[in-house]
């Protein structure tokens, strides 16, 4: 069974110990921090499969530390639960626009937070398999507007790819290679997210079903290794 890494921030230790008791229970590698100032960095070091937030911390609330989350290179896509006592629609609506995937209403309890669990553990499975990153070094042709350049894969995740191409933030591109031990090319069209001087990170936003099936099957081999 796969273990869920899971970041749960509370500066009340009751709720904390409560969260971190039940969701070990269930199987999951569980991170309880009180202070979400201290939370900051470990959102920018490590990568989680879920991060669960207080709303009202001192220092820095949830609100404040989700949009961190966010803009962070390795949790920004993480499923986030914010879990408070206020039931207002406005601070439902303010917390999934800064990106809050779940919200649970305090006061929380065992069958609360295994229902819950229970509940998110799928789409935080599916959202690791999507960002899991695999070497990869082939050669790469990324065509954008009329200009054609060829480079060389970095790593490879289902989302997307990193390259030494020479590309531009904000660039719409064209990508084609092949996996090895694969007769497929994979041909598929992303956005340029970041860049520096020597690689440059694509996010997917078209590829067919079979190079996505090829994607995902050469990243389980990999990970077999």
């Amino acid at each position: 069974m796969t273990t869920l890494k899971l970041l749960i921030v509370d500066d009340d230790l009751t709720n904390l110990e409560l969260m971190a008791e039940v969701f070990t229970s269930l199987k999951a590698e569980v991170r309880p921090v009180s202070d979400s100032a201290d939370a900051v960095g470990m959102v920018n070091q490590e990568r989680f499969d879920g991060i669960v937030l207080d709303l009202e911390m001192p220092n820095l609330n949830g609100f404040d530390l989700a949009r961190l989350v966010r803009k962070s290179s390795r949790n920004k896509s993480t499923p986030i639960i914010i879990v408070t006592g206020r039931d207002e629609r406005q601070t439902m609506q303010e917390a999934f626009a800064i990106g809050a995937t779940f919200f649970l209403q305090k006061p929380v309890d065992r069958q609360k937070l295994s229902i819950l669990f229970r509940t998110v553990s799928g789409g935080m499975l599916e959202n690791r398999r999507k960002c899991t990153r695999v070497p990869l070094q082939t050669e790469v042709i990324c065509i954008v507007g009329s200009r054609t350049v060829r480079g060389m894969t970095w790593n490879l995740s289902q989302g997307g790819i990193q390259v030494e191409a020479n590309l531009k933030p904000s660039e719409a591109v064209r990508i084609s290679f092949q996996l090895p031990g694969s007769a497929i090319v994979i041909d598929a069209h992303g956005t340029v997210v970041w860049a520096n001087e020597a690689r440059q990170g694509i996010q997917f936003t078209k590829v067919t079903n079979q190079n996505q099936v090829e994607i995902q099957r050469f990243i389980s081999q990999v990970e077999k290794v």
